[in-house]
């Protein structure tokens, strides 16, 4: 059974799954955090690929896979879906795709990758939500969507984040990266801004994309606001996975908060 999250424990392992694209030589280990496993790859051909196996739900993976297809037909630097030989994009949750060459963005390309996020979100507008995930505006009256679990974190913690969520009421709403750190940023060599990474993609208020980059771009009040989402975000998605590091996400969202509301909490669906 799939949870609400989209997350699946019932997969081969990487390497089995493989097999679906000719066993394609496994050259190392890349970074893949709580969620996935990923890894280089060699094809037949001599191409490097990347190689990682989700454990999102198959819809969930299906709209991201759609997403990045969709980017790199309006121009985007993302990583292309290599199909196995029989036309399947993804075998028991691995999904191949080709190596972005680039290196991570400097101090002064901070601005274009500001600029291809709002290129983003722009032509998102109206993007249908990723199944099983739930925007920071729609957990204000649900409790479980993506990798949030509210009930999973005290009443305290869940006003707080809820708080923080709760002023981003007037920002749109579209697609957003989740993760635009420079780990998943790639300038290449002729200056374009690639993106890596989807699988914490979903929508979401546009600023959540925004305020986590080491240049601010957005007025300080947004900027203020924005912050404190993402703290609330990071909290909320790290509770189980990665504590220490969620508590201290917490900790630096109250800290930056100290009027947050102490309201109990209204009764919601999960």
């Amino acid at each position: 059974m799939t949870p609400v999250g989209g997350e699946r424990a019932d997969l081969p392992p990487l390497r089995d799954a493989l097999r679906a694209w000719g066993g394609p030589r496994v050259v190392g280990r890349l970074g893949g955090g709580h969620r996935n496993e990923v890894v280089e790859v060699a094809g037949d051909d001599g191409r490097r690929l990347v190689a990682r196996r989700s454990g999102r739900s198959d819809a969930a993976l299906d709209w991201e896979l759609d997403l990045i297809e969709r980017l790199d037909g309006l121009g985007f630097t993302v990583p292309a879906v290599v199909p196995a030989p029989d036309g399947r994009r993804r075998v028991a949750g691995v999904v191949v795709q080709e190596w972005l060459d680039g290196d991570p963005p400097g101090a002064g390309d901070w601005a274009a990758v500001a600029g291809e996020l709002r290129r983003l979100h722009a032509v998102t507008a109206g993007w249908p939500q990723r199944p099983g995930f739930r925007s920071s505006q729609e957990l204000l009256r649900y409790e479980r969507g993506g990798d949030v679990d509210l009930t999973a974190m005290p009443e305290a913690a869940v006003r707080a984040c809820r708080d923080a969520w709760q002023q981003l009421a007037d920002v749109p709403l579209a697609v957003v990266h989740g993760d635009p750190g420079p780990g998943n940023i790639r300038v290449t060599r002729d200056g374009a801004i690639g993106f890596l990474d989807w699988d914490e993609a979903r929508i979401d208020h546009v600023d959540l994309d925004l305020a986590d980059l080491p240049t601010a771009v957005l007025s300080d009040d947004r900027q203020r606001r924005a912050e404190a989402a993402v703290h609330a975000w990071e909290a909320a998605c790290g509770w189980r996975a990665e504590p220490d590091y969620a508590r201290g996400r917490l900790a630096r969202l109250r800290s930056d908060r100290p009027e947050v509301s102490t309201s109990r909490s209204p009764s919601v669906p999960r």
